[in-house]
C-alpha cells in the first residue's frame, strides 16, 4: 500500500514523501491518524504540483534573501548604550537594538534572525550573525559606544 506522508514519521520518510506500508499499518494507524493520504493517482499529481509551487516560493525567497546579504555585506553600526566608567554597558546589546538600527538604515530584518558570536555586555566591537535563510548568513560587525 502507498501512502503520502503529512509530516516527518522517524524510521519510515519526511514529509510529501511517498512511502510503501503494510496494508494493516496505513489502515489502521497512518491514515487515522492523520499522519498520511492514500497515494492515488490524483493524490500524486496534488503533491507533484504542490512540490513544484514550494521549489519556486522558495527560491525566490532564497534569491531575495542574496540580494539583501550583498546589500548587508557592506555596512558598520554604531550602537549606543549607557556604560560607567570602566566601559561596562548597563545591561546588554540585544538583538532588537541592532534590527532598530538596520530599520533606521532602511533594512528590515527580524530580530529572531539575528544571534550575537560573544554577548555585548562592553564598550567596543562586535560581530552580529544574521540568518537571512537556512542557506544564506552574513555577519555584520557593530560597535557599542557610550552615550
Amino acid at each position: 500500500m502507498e501512502v503520502i506522508l503529512k509530516q516527518d514519521i522517524k524510521h519510515l520518510g519526511e514529509k510529501d514523501d511517498i512511502v510503501t506500508v503494510k496494508p494493516g499499518y496505513g489502515r489502521n494507524y497512518l491514515i487515522p491518524q492523520g499522519f498520511a493520504n492514500l497515494a492515488t493517482p490524483s493524490a500524486k499529481k496534488v503533491l507533484a504540483e504542490n512540490i513544484k509551487q514550494a521549489q519556486f516560493k522558495q527560491e525566490k525567497i532564497k534569491k531575495d534573501a542574496t540580494e539583501l546579504a550583498d546589500k548587508l555585506e557592506s555596512i558598520k553600526l554604531t550602537i549606543g548604550a549607557k556604560a560607567g566608567e570602566s566601559g561596562k554597558i548597563f545591561g546588554k546589546v540585544n538583538s532588537i537594538q541592532i534590527a532598530e538600527a538596520l530599520k533606521t538604515q532602511g533594512y528590515d530584518v527580524d530580530r529572531r534572525r539575528i544571534t550575537f558570536e560573544t554577548e555585548p555586555k562592553t564598550v567596543g566591537e562586535y560581530i552580529a550573525n544574521l540568518n537571512l535563510h537556512k542557506e544564506v548568513k552574513v555577519q555584520i560587525p557593530f560597535e557599542v559606544v557610550a552615550e
